[in-house]
């Protein structure tokens, strides 16, 4: 069957210029309509259940002007029904034509989503005339391959609308539509947990703790003494060392697979020394380089 939407056969100077788009699937009830506001609030062009098969056609119509749209977020769901099998293919064809396609999905655990269509009094969209239960594990079947396909899982199970919110804008006001891997380092301490986001993550709790060093405990990484104190150590010179080399390695095979971002987090007890030191260290070697990373630190603020 031919496909008149298939972007590939587009005259070479009719191709759209690079656009970033971020797809919001997952199950029903997860929280993807938070998810879009969120992305909505800071700066995408939204749309809510438009078919994936449309998507090509969408990119097509969008201005070429520098100062016009460069970000989408769209929502794709199960209610897609016979357009869903089309989803990966709609992506490739995408991404090959130098789109910069990023696939979000949210999921949730069956338990906590049969307590939130409880609370709301709400009927499942794929079961209206039977139980939720059925619905749900319906919708996992039809969704299986969709999931397959995620650069980046978000289980919301734990999260309350406004966490969410946060960890999506975090996330996706960090990285641009530029058309190369954005790179960022996130402090974290694993008593906190481990942020969901990271594509990969490095434990430097075998480095020595400020933490009990009186006169460093109350400050941060950010700190020059603080600073000095870890770096001081030999193997923590050898870690930054070793994930720089791994960076610079790795990054172009993330890069030609087509991943758009990638999230290395940087783990201590209680995130406020060493992950930070050592993000720091990292990132500034990075940037010096020429290689665009941000630096984040998600628990320095707390105790």
């Amino acid at each position: 069957m031919n496909d008149p939407l298939t972007v590939g056969e587009m005259p070479e100077d009719e191709k759209y210029r690079p656009i970033r788009v971020v797809i919001i699937t997952g199950m029903s009830g997860s929280g993807k309509s938070t998810a879009i506001h969120a992305l909505e609030d800071i700066g995408f062009f939204c749309i809510d259940n438009l078919p994936v098969v449309l998507l090509p056609k969408l990119i097509e119509l969008f201005p070429r002007q520098p100062d016009e749209i460069e970000q989408i977020a769209l929502v794709v769901d199960a209610r897609e029904g016979r357009f869903l099998p089309d989803f990966k293919d709609t992506i490739d064809r995408v991404r090959k034509s130098g789109g910069r396609v990023e696939v979000l999905f949210l999921d949730c655990k069956d338990e906590v989503l049969l307590r939130r269509y409880s609370e709301t009094r709400r009927r499942h969209p794929l079961s209206p005339d039977t139980s939720v239960e059925k619905g749900i594990s319906s919708e996992r079947e039809l969704l299986d391959e969709v999931r397959a396909e995620a650069d980046s899982v978000i289980d919301t199970s734990t999260l309350n609308p406004h966490q969410l919110r946060k960890t999506v804008q975090d996330h996706f006001s960090q990285t641009s539509a530029a058309n190369s891997m954005n790179l960022a380092l996130l402090s974290f301490g694993f008593k906190h947990g481990i942020p969901q986001l990271c594509d990969l993550v490095f434990d430097v709790r075998f480095l020595p703790n400020p933490y009990f060093v009186r006169q460093l405990r109350s400050k941060t990484g950010l700190d020059k003494d603080v600073h000095d104190f870890v770096m001081a150590a030999k193997e923590a010179r050898l870690l930054v060392d070793r994930v720089v080399d791994y960076i610079d390695t790795f990054r172009p095979l993330y890069d030609r697979e087509g991943k758009a971002y990638l999230t290395i987090g940087i783990g201590c007890t209680g995130g406020r020394h060493r992950s930070v030191v050592i993000s720091e260290k990292i990132g500034s070697i990075l940037n010096s380089t020429g290689v665009q990373v941000v630096v984040r630190h998600r628990d320095i603020e707390k105790n």
